[in-house]
């Protein structure tokens, strides 16, 4: 293999941005990751100026010239990147001139990392709290069958009927707490594994949530229809994005916010890392509401069992979703302040799922 095929072969296969520019400081060759990062090909970025997706500051850019004139590297920390859809991206970036060809430019973006960190940290939060509570479930659920049953042989012993009320409560209560902790476990079936399409799995939920609030919340929808079906279980995924958009109708109607609107949004994102794998093609589905929005103090339990932001809530809802959207390899993250209450569900969307597990 030639010289020059062989290091574009292994440039190719970099996980970090790497770009040659000119001496004009115009893009001439880009690897799959600075594609992925700016947001755009090497085709339609080639001859284009640094200052259309680096930076527009004057300072910078005379930094950069500098360096090609003067033969020196250097390194910047947290610059300011525009990608070709207009997101801002904080970047640290290394240039290293190149002799007579230019200069090689490596990006590593600091908002991904600090996105991979905590999103690593959120699954392994989860994981142990769910550890945590299934073995508590576990032993409330042993002894809470003793109670029942010892109730139940009492009850058949007392001859006088008022006393039958105290026995009722008891396996009642008994029967409520078993309840709780049959939720706290998850279900005892293994879910369905089938093709679904993540809009009819969201139009059911529309259906079932109008039914529920009819007309006092708007629902919007803005749908990427280029989204393939992919293997999961319906039943679980339905039953995720409900107990967040719930969350969300109970959020804005305790609030009274005025014109309350609820906004699913999906999109189709490439070469994302959720956690620490790396997928090829994820679905983002977004759920954004205008209510008031969570309690700082909460941000970092949300997704535990028993949390909730809502005096009359269980906080069930969002660690089964949390749970679900795991066995399915994805991940949920959230946003939030006064007005804008933002969830993203991550579904990779290869035909490598366990959702049975």
């Amino acid at each position: 293999m030639p010289h020059s095929q062989s290091h574009k072969q292994i440039l190719d296969n970099l996980t970090g941005a790497v770009l040659v520019l000119d001496d004009q400081l115009c893009i001439q060759y880009m690897n799959p990751a600075a594609e992925m990062l700016l947001e755009a090909t090497a085709r339609r970025l080639k001859n284009r100026p640094i200052e259309e997706w680096l930076s527009s500051s004057e300072d910078e850019l005379a930094v950069l010239r500098q360096s090609l004139a003067s033969g020196h590297p250097y390194s910047k920390r947290e610059a300011r990147l525009v990608t070709q859809t207009g997101q801002e991206l904080t970047v640290d970036y290394s240039v290293n001139p190149i002799p007579e060809a230019g200069i090689l430019l490596e990006i590593q973006a600091r908002d991904r990392l600090i996105r991979i960190e905590r999103e690593e940290e959120l699954l392994t939060r989860h994981a142990s709290a769910r550890v945590l509570v299934r073995g508590l479930a576990h032993e409330i659920k042993n002894p809470l069958g003793g109670i029942r049953g010892a109730a139940q042989l009492l009850d058949r012993e007392l001859d006088r009927e008022e006393l039958h009320e105290y026995t009722r409560i008891i396996i009642d209560e008994a029967d409520r707490l078993r309840h709780l902790v049959d939720r706290l476990l998850g279900p005892h079936k293994l879910p369905v594994i089938e093709v679904v399409n993540i809009h009819a799995i969201l139009e059911h939920v529309c259906s079932l949530v109008t039914a529920e609030v009819g007309g006092r919340i708007k629902i919007v929808r803005d749908y990427d229809p280029s989204i393939p079906e992919f293997q999961g279980a319906r039943g679980q995924l339905i039953q995720a994005v409900l107990n967040i958009i719930r969350n969300a109708m109970q959020a804005l109607e305790e609030a009274q916010t005025p014109e309350p609107v609820i906004t699913l949004r999906t999109r189709a994102l490439r070469q994302i890392t959720l956690g620490a794998e790396r997928h090829r093609l994820v679905c983002a589905l977004e759920i954004i509401d205008n209510g008031p929005g969570i309690p700082a103090e909460l941000a970092d339990t949300l997704f535990y069992p028993m949390v909730s932001s809502r005096a009359q809530g269980s906080g069930l809802g969002l660690s089964i979703a949390q749970s679900i959207m795991n066995q399915h390899k994805g991940l949920i993250e959230f946003t939030s302040e006064p007005g804008c209450t933002r969830f993203n569900l991550f579904i990779p969307l290869e035909l490598s799922h366990d959702a049975s597990r």
